[in-house]
């Protein structure tokens, strides 16, 4: 590729480049959080696009900057329509652009659903595996049979290996049973069990995702969990603001979980204050906060989902699609530049 060019990488190829690495995928979004943590980012936050009278869909705009060893710009542009799904079609839709952190000249357009997906899961399952340490979990609850959660499943596996078993509970019984279907079809051994409504479900799991598409608190009592649940509070507004002030709370970044109405969001503006969150998950990486501030408590983890995560996964595409000659370039994508006119008109003048 020569500047001016850009790489494009399809979500086939996407899919392709990043299939069966979910350690390697953990492992970059853990350097992602630990160099946001230490400050080598600039993460501005997310813009919501909405439509007058509707509730559900946006589009959201992603821009970021990471630093040290990933040295990335881009921005992702991801939309949630959660009707699509009555139409056969993907609740989300979105597109990356890397940046040049040299020149900011544009270098490729990804495909971006995938990665935000992947970037996603991969978070929940390092949370789980930084939040619970040496604790045993065996059993994982999975409120929502959607992508986002089947891919938490993916990844939870292989953060914590000894899990045996899933809990699934969705409000769609055809979703309940695909979702069943295809963790049989790809997860060998793994036993799956319908629960027979969500307080069935908090009982008997270790760890427990919603990753669902509501948009108010339809939880109002986390009395059945067990003594040492940890909570991926994906989705961000299944949990009432009193279940988030009465329980341990992680979050990925403190400023960007406090907007948008999420449950995080309700239970500051019910107090007034951020005290109630006890630290960020990169806090945890880096030693300087306790896995959990009670081993017999619930923890939360709460992460709003940062565009730095989208970089790292997406600077790993983009350099694998490079590395395998996967992707269509974009020849002279950009105009010549000013200086190049000027030598062509002198040439031709001449």
């Amino acid at each position: 590729m020569f500047d001016g060019d850009i790489l494009i990488l399809r979500g086939a190829e996407i899919s392709a480049l990043l299939e069966n690495r979910e350690a390697e995928i953990i492992d970059t979004i853990q350097s992602a959080y630990e160099t946001h943590g230490r400050g080598a980012s600039s993460l501005p936050r997310s813009n919501f696009l909405r439509f007058p009278g509707e509730n559900k869909n946006r589009i959201i705009a992603l821009p970021a900057y990471l630093g040290d060893d990933f040295q990335m710009a881009g921005i992702k542009w991801v939309s949630s329509f959660p009707g699509n799904l009555e139409q056969g079609l993907d609740r989300a839709s979105a597109v990356m652009i890397l940046n040049s952190t040299e020149t900011g000249r544009p270098q490729a357009i990804l495909e971006g659903s995938i990665i935000s997906a992947k970037r996603t899961a991969a978070s929940a399952a390092l949370a789980a595996r930084a939040i619970r340490q040496n604790r045993e979990t065996t059993t994982a609850g999975i409120i929502g049979c959607g992508l986002i959660n089947f891919q938490v499943v993916q990844f939870l596996l292989t953060a914590c290996p000894a899990i045996k078993k899933l809990v699934v509970c969705d409000l769609v019984v055809s979703r309940v049973q695909h979702f069943k279907n295809s963790c049989e079809q790809r997860f060998a051994g793994l036993t799956i069990e319908v629960a027979s409504d969500i307080a069935a479900l908090l009982g008997s799991c270790d760890v427990v995702s919603f990753a669902t598409t509501t948009v108010a608190p339809h939880i109002f009592d986390l009395s059945p969990c067990a003594p040492g649940t940890t909570i991926l509070h994906i989705s961000l507004r299944d949990l009432s603001p009193e279940l988030i002030l009465a329980n341990d709370n992680v979050v990925d970044d403190i400023e960007h979980v406090c907007q948008a109405q999420t449950s995080v969001h309700l239970a500051e503006q019910l107090v007034g204050g951020r005290d109630f969150i006890r630290c960020t998950l990169a806090d945890i990486l880096a030693g300087n906060a306790p896995a959990t501030k009670d081993t017999e408590g619930i923890v939360i983890f709460s992460p709003f989902g940062m565009g730095v995560l989208d970089l790292a996964l997406g600077k790993l595409a983009y350099e694998q699609g490079r590395k395998k000659g996967m992707g269509s370039v974009v020849n002279s994508f950009l105009p010549p530049s000013w200086e190049e006119k000027k030598s062509t008109a002198h040439q031709t003048a001449g």
